[in-house]
């Protein structure tokens, strides 16, 4: 089954290659929604001191929903995505007065809140509720493309395909960790350029690296 196979070489290599966080040791999908939209287009290493910062001045929803959009904005603003700061605000209210505070378990529900989309609603049900969800991001559609040798270029995380193979692949009794293996490993070893392909469990299979091949899943 290739894709028992594929988290079975990921889980080895994360064991030894592992990134540590602060938001990998919670599964409160408040503060994982807080990483989330911090890690828009921004290296975690950068993120660390923002969202440690953020989370104890902001440690809970009722607050952040409450809070001056201005002072949330000082906060968010050494991230340099000035436009991510409404995100904040606009998903803590959305969820006080839809949900009574408490996040939903629905991954439908979870992409309703603004600006969570379909990435941040899937990490929020794979890390938090441990329910499988095609999570896809720019490096996991990148990972998913070249493995199965797709060649499908442009904005490729929504292509069907890609979708598809990355629910797949989630369907799993610990897709949060999953999804942290492969988060670690598409931003050390498959870059999106000069990928370490002679570093790589997963190469002796890889279509980028052997050639094309009929995607056969279980």
């Amino acid at each position: 089954m290739i894709e028992k196979y594929i988290r079975r070489k990921l889980f080895l290599w994360y064991k030894k290659n592992y990134r540590d966080f602060p938001w990998r040791h919670t599964k409160d999908p408040y503060r994982i929604m807080i990483a989330e939209f911090m890690l828009h287009r921004t290296k975690a290493e950068q993120v660390v001191h923002v969202y440690l910062e953020f989370i104890e001045k902001y440690p809970d929803i009722e607050i952040l929903a409450r809070a001056n959009f201005k002072d949330i904005k000082k906060v968010t603003e050494h991230l340099g995505l000035h436009w991510r700061a409404k995100h904040f605000s606009e998903a803590a209210k959305y969820i006080i007065e839809n949900h009574n505070g408490e996040f939903p378990e629905d991954y439908g529900k979870l992409r309703e809140i603004p600006g969570a989309g379909e990435y941040v609603a899937g990490a929020i049900s794979t890390v938090c509720f441990n329910k499988p969800a095609p999570v896809v991001d720019s490096n996991i559609a990148r990972f998913i493309n070249r493995y199965f040798g797709l060649n499908l270029s442009g904005e490729i995380r929504r292509k069907k395909k890609i979708v598809e193979l990355s629910a797949k692949l989630f369907e799993y009794k610990n897709p949060g960790k999953l999804l942290f293996a492969i988060v670690d490993f598409t931003s050390l070893i498959c870059k999106p350029v000069k990928p370490l392909c002679d570093k790589c469990l997963l190469k002796n299979e890889c279509r980028y690296i052997n050639g094309p091949s009929p995607i056969i899943w279980s």
